[in-house]
């Protein structure tokens, strides 16, 4: 197959139908795309003189004038133009997959690079290599596999996201959040403490769905993602990505379920695994039967359902077991309840004799009923106590390799840390566990300091003294979750 030598035609574009995500300083809420816009990550133009962007918002304009659009040519997409963009948006400074070769590496004969990858590509001997497996802490004594992909995969899996994004994104429900453009975690907490503040909600469903990322069905996958894509060779590339396989100390390992986590394509794979099974079910079967009010959010695989009726939630509990069941999903039980929750739930509580309301953890906070000044309700959030745990016991092993560092590079790192802390963890009412925090990082540090010491030991006047002239951050409450909430519903009105 013969392609055309289109990439000395490339040139920087600026299109009028530019998605707001592609331009500067809108690379998303939710997730940073980790480069900055120099002139040449500008749309590349295609041979018949359309840009990448152009191209992609027209199937994104396809999928949304007809939900029932089934695409069956995605696969030529696939041009040796957007593989120059996707290469573009590529993380740098990552570590190397199975074949050792680094982002700088593939970069420096790239155009050779891309026309290979595009003659394999369509050609159908292009095969993704198994991901190198790692396991990263948890810092809770746990960990969790983490797959490398090489740069070349990444390449692949990016371009391919670019091209679905532009149909599911049409299809996922407005509270759906998580791997999502220009969504975040604090806009999903927004929107949740609004249902709770402003919604009839008397009941909270917590459920956990038991390994998501590595139980789900690839086969179920590839059927529900035929719903919306009929081209065979899209579909079976996708197919050789579920099926490469992990390195793991050498050794070849299959995988027969699940997705690789840390791979590019994985969440937008499970988000349309999760849309279907979950989602989609709520929505057109679910709510219809339901007595009262309710609603669902979702974040990745962390969801909570809201209810204004007791029976609507155990009724729902009762069937989202069986309904992820015949996803091969299963509900983690000790980790599911249902608790009285929501703006009467204290007057409930002392009516019914069950003492306080009960909790619930959602995106790194605990979750608990409160009280303004004037005394009314108000949804309050903490940094979780295992959050709180697992950031502190990273710290502890931060230091623990920093022995050799000079504290004077070593001392901006830290407060690199902490000011990243603070901007998630910063929200209303949060402010005693973000004092918390640094006073334990404080002691950490000084802890530190006194293993460096000849003495062994740091008094606290000395260690003042220290940072003094060192000082640590301060915490600061960055966002306001409240304001979020209400700018949400009101540009939503519009």
């Amino acid at each position: 197959m013969t392609f055309r030598e289109s990439d000395d035609r490339i040139v920087p574009l600026r299109s009028e139908s530019q998605s707001e995500s592609d331009k500067p300083g809108n690379a998303g809420v939710g997730k940073a795309v980790g480069i900055s816009r120099a002139p040449d990550l500008a749309p590349p133009v295609l041979s018949d003189g359309t840009s990448v962007i152009i191209r992609l918002d027209r199937t994104s304009q396809r999928a949304e004038a007809d939900p029932e659009a089934v695409f069956n040519n995605l696969f030529s997409m696939l041009t040796y133009e957007l593989l120059w963009y996707a290469f573009r948006r590529l993380k740098r400074g990552k570590t190397p997959g199975v074949d050792n070769v680094t982002l700088e590496d593939y970069e420096q004969d790239l155009k050779a690079n891309l026309r290979d990858l595009l003659e394999r590509l369509h050609r159908g001997s292009y095969r993704p290599k198994p991901s190198l497996r790692k396991n990263i802490s948890k810092g809770n004594g746990k960990t969790r596999p983490l797959g490398i992909a090489c740069v070349e995969d990444k390449l692949v899996q990016r371009a391919i996201v670019m091209i679905l994004e532009k149909i599911y994104e049409v299809d996922f429900y407005d509270f759906s959040y998580g791997y999502r453009p220009r969504r975040s975690c604090h806009e999903a907490l927004a929107t949740l403490g609004g249902i709770i503040a402003t919604q009839k909600v008397n009941w909270i469903s917590d459920a956990d769905i038991k390994g998501f990322f590595d139980n789900l069905s690839q086969s179920s996958l590839v059927d529900l993602l035929r719903k919306r894509i009929s081209d065979p060779k899209l579909l079976r590339l996708i197919e050789r990505f579920l099926k490469a396989g992990v390195m793991i100390d050498g050794q070849f390992q299959a995988t027969e379920d699940g997705v690789p986590q840390g791979a590019s394509l994985s969440p937008l794979l499970a988000n349309v695994y999760l849309h279907y099974v979950l989602d989609e079910w709520f929505e057109q079967e679910v709510r219809p039967k339901l007595k009262g009010e309710s609603h669902l959010l979702r974040f990745a695989d962390d969801f909570i359902a809201c209810f204004e009726v007791e029976s609507d939630a155990v009724r729902y509990q009762a069937v989202l077991s069986k309904r992820l069941a015949r996803f091969s999903l299963s509900v983690a039980e000790e980790k599911t309840k249902l608790l009285r929750f929501g703006r009467f739930a204290s007057r409930d509580s002392q009516r019914f004799g069950e003492g306080a309301p009960g909790t619930f953890d959602f995106l790194g906070f605990t979750h608990y009923c409160g009280q303004s000044r004037a005394g009314k309700f108000k949804l309050k959030r903490k940094t979780s106590g295992k959050k709180m745990r697992v950031k502190l016991t990273e710290i502890r092993l931060w230091f623990h390799h920093q022995l050799s560092t000079p504290v004077g590079e070593m001392w901006p790192t830290l407060n690199a840390k902490l000011r990243g802390h603070y901007q998630y963890y910063g929200i209303n009412d949060n402010w005693p566990l973000l004092m918390a925090y640094r006073s334990e990082v404080r002691r950490l540090a000084k802890r530190h300091l006194g293993r460096r010491s000849q003495k062994s030991y740091v008094s606290w006047t000395d260690f003042t003294g220290f940072t003094d002239l060192h000082p640590l951050v301060n915490p600061k409450c960055l966002t306001d979750l409240i304001a979020m909430d209400r700018e949400r519903r009101s540009t939503k009105g519009k």
